[in-house]
């Protein structure tokens, strides 16, 4: 049999298939549709005259022949993919698409702040952002790196620091404020319509203050849960509780004196932002040059 220009590109789409076990998620990192791989891999299957994949409603295997097709191929697409992301050193400007994976609150105070000057600057790559709280496997989700606070990175990644500490602190909207009064104490929290954290692992989150004696964590009374912060920030807002967050998060706010931020000389500072990725694979192009221009705004500090 000899091998087409089709089937080059159908072995790269089984190789993402393979590695993922998902149609969506492969096609999330590939930039196709989910029925355009299947219906590829179909039509690969029928000229090579042998099944790759046992596919189910739940899950999607390797059959022997598919281990042996991905275990010959996956070193030379390797090879393949480095030369093309090494053409980049030649190129006038970077090419490449790039998957980012960002907790919410990086999404707004990070990235928001470079990215402007980052598409100007490479305008050919392309970004494709998923900002949630929800820890994921970046490596199984087709993601090329993640962002988020530090300690929270999985110990198996490259990470690298991209902001300075952060500084958390409590607020609540002026009718919020008029209407329950203002904390003067951590424990005052307890008398308090306080909005609940829910973590991207579902723990809920206990808010933390600094005192004469150092660190310490409150558990706050809570009627509302919310697992997002842009949405807490709203929920604020509207004067329905008070809400713990990153201290940039409100500065515009209590700028325009839509909030207010309560009980600062309790105020702490939690680490910066990280951006992380596998060390498995080598770091794209176009991911250096985001990094690098982060580190020369540093819109968080550094």
């Amino acid at each position: 049999m000899v091998t087409s220009r089709s089937d080059l590109a159908d072995f790269g789409y089984f190789l993402a298939i393979a590695k993922h076990r998902s149609f969506r998620v492969a096609g999330l990192e590939l930039g196709v549709s989910a029925s355009a791989l299947s219906h590829a891999l179909k039509g690969l299957e029928g000229r090579l005259g042998v099944r790759l994949l046992n596919r189910t409603n739940r899950s999607i295997t390797l059959t022997a022949a598919g281990k042996d097709l991905r275990d010959a191929i996956t070193q030379p697409f390797s090879a393949i993919d480095q030369a093309v992301e090494d053409l980049n050193r030649y190129r006038d400007a970077p090419t490449g698409r790039i998957r980012l994976n960002v907790v919410v609150d990086a999404a707004t105070l990070l990235l928001s702040r470079v990215l402007p000057e980052f598409t100007d600057r490479y305008p050919d790559i392309v970004l494709d952002i998923v900002a949630t709280d929800r820890m994921v496997d970046i490596v199984g989700d087709g993601f090329d790196a993640g962002i988020r606070h530090g300690g929270t990175v999985p110990e198996d990644m490259v990470a690298q620091r991209i902001s300075g500490d952060i500084p958390w602190a409590v607020a609540g909207s002026p009718a919020y404020l008029d209407r329950f009064g203002e904390p003067q104490h951590p424990d005052d929290l307890q008398r308090h319509r306080c909005l609940g954290i829910r973590l991207g692992d579902d723990r809920i989150y206990r808010w933390d203050f600094e005192g004469p004696d150092g660190e310490f964590a409150v558990s706050v009374p809570s009627k509302i849960y919310v697992n997002e912060g842009r949405a807490m920030l709203g929920l604020a807002l509207g004067g329905a509780g008070l809400m713990y967050g990153p201290e940039p998060l409100f500065a515009p706010y209590c700028a325009r004196g839509e909030l207010h931020t309560v009980l600062c000389e309790w105020a702490t500072t939690g680490p910066g932002y990280y951006v992380y990725y596998s060390s498995r694979r080598q770091v794209p192009a176009g991911l250096r040059l985001l990094i690098d221009l982060i580190r020369e705004r540093h819109p968080l500090g550094l």
